[in-house]
């Protein structure tokens, strides 16, 4: 049987390919979408029949989505799984090709148990949440721009009429694909009774709400706290070398940036006006 392990990171993928008893040399790839369909075409053509990653939360998901589109029989396993089959396999290095390799070898040896690609209305929900945040991002942008606009004497009156026009459009497309991230939400009772826990959380609005649900319903339940602060890179990074050790840690901002941005606001409010977060916050 020919198998894959694949170890997964923010921008790359080490992939070694077991056939037999024989381990391919390690292979990278860009973990972009161009990056998949290379890995996607390698895969199929040393006819691997089962991959094998390492959940990481946001890093692993598209990746798994396009190998399950591209018809090969996928298993995503625990970290806490990968991590005891090495030790059981007395490995004492970690390289990001020694990662790939245990991998690999876990897809031989272990019980194949196929990744479940989520629901279809998690995938939709994602969709419109990050078309949400892209269109956020345009609109804050314009609002800048106008304003830096309005500092000029010598802006004409039209060119700050397309902006503004420019502006409420944007406001426009935006209310019309959260309306439909909403009636989706209400489509499904798992979707929809998390909306309403989140919703019930002071600093949380129906908006956040929607960007946060959207990146959070597509990944593994069963994941531990400390593995969703660094999915989303809230994780504090401890400098240990140089003259960087006795700065002070800082966030890591290595996770899943959509995740990490639609967090702030509902942080910044719960800070202002949630005695229990505003003195966590003056602690910090």
């Amino acid at each position: 049987m020919h198998v894959a392990g694949i170890d997964v990171a923010d921008k790359a993928l080490a992939v070694v390919i077991r056939t037999g008893e024989q381990n391919t040399k390690v292979e990278d790839f860009a973990n972009t979408t161009s990056g998949h369909q290379a890995l996607l075409a390698r895969l199929t053509k040393a006819g691997v029949e089962r991959v094998c990653l390492e959940a990481t939360g946001a890093y692993h998901l598209d990746l798994a989505l396009a190998l399950n589109a591209g018809g090969l029989a996928l298993m995503v396993v625990n970290p806490k799984a990968a991590k005891r089959f090495a030790e059981a396999l007395m490995t004492r290095t970690k390289s990001d090709a020694i990662d790939a390799a245990v991998l690999a070898e876990f897809a031989l040896r272990m019980p194949f148990e196929p990744w479940q690609r989520p629901a279809r209305e998690a995938l939709e929900l994602r969709a419109y949440a990050r078309r949400l945040s892209a269109l956020t991002e345009a609109r804050t942008q314009a609002k800048n721009q106008l304003h830096a606009l309005q500092q000029s004497t010598t802006t004409p009156a039209l060119i700050l009429e397309e902006v503004q026009l420019a502006i409420a459009e944007t406001d426009a497309r935006i209310t019309r694909l959260r309306t439909a991230a909403l009636a989706l939400i209400e489509t499904e009772a798992t979707l929809k009774d998390t909306f309403a826990l989140l919703t019930s959380v002071k600093g949380i609005g129906a908006a956040s709400a929607v960007q946060i649900l959207g990146e959070l319903r597509v990944l593994p339940p069963d994941l531990r706290a400390k593995q969703w602060v660094a999915m989303a890179g809230l994780d504090p990074r401890h400098a240990t070398s140089g003259t960087s050790v006795n700065k002070k840690p800082r966030l890591s901002k290595a996770g899943n940036r959509y995740l990490r941005g639609s967090l702030y606001m509902p942080a910044l409010s719960a800070s202002r006006h949630d005695e229990h977060v505003k003195g966590y916050y003056r602690h910090l």
